[in-house]
């Protein structure tokens, strides 16, 4: 892959997983008299710049949520050509996922897609397994608060079944019934088109993700501003909570 330009970026203080709600396709395309499919199609374009950009710089986990289980109320045109976009994405990025050894997930009701769409998608995640550089989870028809009570009711089930104690309940227990399961909890969130919320969106898993709210529209999202994303998390300082003296301060950059 091509060399990238990183400067005033610590690249030994890369998050591990980043997150991204990329929204804004919709308002891009109304502003150039477009159709607000139009504008999704073009937001494509930002996926592949974004995955490329976090490929290079070795960024191992990369989440972009693509489609929220409130956007089945969008009217039904508009719903079938992003499902249309999503399988043509799948087909035409797949050899390069291969190349570059990108593992794809999916999470979210999965069972909602049509069904040649859920054929496609799960082909690419059989395909792209064994691959280990990076991986890119794709949020579909996901919901964090559906997510909560998705693994609340398995969790209660296998308490109800015997194969789960009560009193064996912990966060990480709780965890591993999330569909996030396996992936590290995001370390930056970033949101684009100036909308200051989160929608819904990994709200157990990033209790301490650093948020990143940005003005630019997700179909001009480019590699300077997935850039400019990593150096203001670079500047913030993770407490998780904590009071950081110095010594421990200087402890925690070590240790990053």
């Amino acid at each position: 892959m091509a060399t990238i330009q990183t400067p005033g970026l610590d690249l030994d203080r890369l998050p591990r997983h980043v997150a991204i709600i990329m929204d804004g396709n919709g308002r891009w395309a109304q502003q150039r008299g477009l159709s607000r499919i139009e504008g999704h199609r073009r937001g494509k374009e930002s996926v592949r710049a974004v995955v490329e950009t976090a490929r290079r710089l070795g960024i191992p986990y990369l989440s972009l949520f693509a489609f929220s289980t409130e956007n089945w109320h969008r009217p039904p045109r508009e719903v079938n050509a992003l499902m249309s976009l999503l399988r043509r994405y799948l087909r035409t990025e797949l050899n390069k996922m291969m190349k570059n050894e990108i593992r794809l997930l999916a999470i979210g009701d999965i069972k909602r897609l049509p069904e040649a769409l859920q054929h496609e998608l799960q082909a690419v995640i059989e395909t792209t397994k064994h691959n280990d550089r990076m991986t890119v989870a794709l949020a579909v028809s996901y919901g964090g608060r559906e997510d909560v009570v998705q693994a609340a009711r398995a969790l209660v089930e296998d308490v109800r079944a015997g194969r789960l104690q009560p009193e064996a309940v912990t966060e990480t227990v709780f965890e591993s019934y999330l569909q996030t399961a396996g992936l590290p909890e995001p370390d930056l969130l970033i949101r684009t088109s100036g909308e200051m919320r989160i929608s819904n969106f990994f709200l157990w898993q990033s209790a301490y993700s650093e948020i990143y709210f940005t003005e630019t529209l997700w179909p001009d999202f480019r590699e300077r501003h997935f850039l400019e994303a990593l150096t203001h998390f670079q500047h913030r300082e993770r407490r998780f909570g904590r009071v950081i003296d110095a010594p421990l301060r200087e402890g925690l950059r070590a240790a990053r």
